[in-house]
């Protein structure tokens, strides 16, 4: 069996697990569901029917567009809806190269204004900045200083609204970004890529689980500043979550995300690819104001390198580990 088709049916595996989690979870809360309907169903017709009718928009009222960590849902939003997102992604640790200490630390802050024009439809203006010290890794220059890293527009359109009575959620997103620092490497660079992200989320059990799941194509190409070098890249992500309320304002659940990364902006020539898996936490502290924490330790991967052959892990391209704080206010 190639190394290919080990790394397929870990994958399928890991999202079976996820799923299954569910389904197991998804059984003491269904009867507990059935006892809540047939205790109402021995009240009088009408506030039994008033009962559910308020349950029923109770279940309509999370949003899943930040509910499971790095994984986007696919809520949208509606006409008139405004919110600012503070966004940070860290990053941590690559291969040391040669002895002594080494350090590989950046962080990526996203600064974000959303809103939108039309119901299922958003626009989303970011401005992004990057700070970061790396010292002593493997092909990389020892770099420490923290600068402004472009802008992007997201624009996001809501093909399906999940609820209790159609679980299913369905948008596709796109991301074109301009960024001014290369992203593993840390050289100044004007780059400009292109994420394209379908996002699909399912009420397992309704106002109790959910299950997301994305797949990404992102190319990316420019060049670096001073030199004139080219840059050619394309990145594959395919990330699974599942989170369940464990607290009236509360989500929980693992995650599970797959990235590729390639040399070439249509997936030309892999250079790495890795598995991470972590835990996800979405908390409403009010209506409007929410906190999202993921984080995600890279547990399998491989570079395609020689030199690297026999090494552990896929860190030409990615890192050991992934850390989200994402905070939000809407208006």
């Amino acid at each position: 069996m190639t190394a290919r088709f080990r790394l397929a049916r870990r994958v399928s595996q890991a999202v079976a697990a996820l799923l299954a989690l569910a389904v197991f979870a998804s059984l003491p809360a269904r009867a507990k569901q059935d006892g809540a309907s047939d205790k109402a169903g021995s009240s009088a017709g009408g506030k039994g029917d008033g009962q559910e009718g308020g349950k029923s928009d109770k279940q309509k009222d999370v949003d899943t567009e930040h509910l499971f960590g790095f994984t986007e849902g696919a809520d949208a939003g509606e006409k008139g809806e405004q919110e600012v997102v503070v966004d940070t992604v860290t990053r941590l640790s690559k291969r040391r190269d040669g002895p002594g200490p080494s350090t590989y630390r950046v962080l990526d802050t996203r600064f974000a204004y959303q809103f939108n024009p039309i119901d299922r439809f958003s626009v989303e203006l970011s401005a992004f900045g990057n700070l970061r010290r790396q010292r002593n890794i493997v092909d990389l220059d020892d770099k420490s200083f923290g600068t402004f890293d472009g802008v992007s527009v997201e624009l996001k359109y809501q093909f399906l609204k999940g609820s209790a009575e159609q679980p299913l959620g369905l948008a596709i997103e796109v991301r074109p970004r301009f960024t001014r620092v290369l992203p593993i490497e840390g050289n100044g660079a004007n780059i400009f890529d292109m994420e394209s992200l379908l996002q699909l989320d399912v009420q397992v059990v309704p106002d109790k689980i959910w299950y997301g799941s994305n797949i990404s194509f992102e190319p990316a190409a420019g060049r670096q500043r001073g030199s004139g070098e080219g840059y050619r890249s394309s990145t594959f992500l395919w990330s699974n979550a599942v989170v369940g309320r464990i607290a009236e304002k509360t989500f929980l659940g693992p995650e599970v995300r797959y990235l590729r990364g390639y040399d070439g902006i249509f997936l030309n020539r892999l250079e790495s690819e890795a598995l991470f898996i972590g835990p996800a936490l979405h908390h409403r502290f009010t209506e409007k104001a929410w906190l999202t924490l993921a984080y995600g330790a890279q547990v399998w991967g491989r570079d395609t390198d020689p030199a690297y052959a026999r090494r552990a892990l896929g860190l030409n391209q990615f890192e050991r580990h992934n850390l989200r704080v994402k905070f939000g206010m809407e208006f």
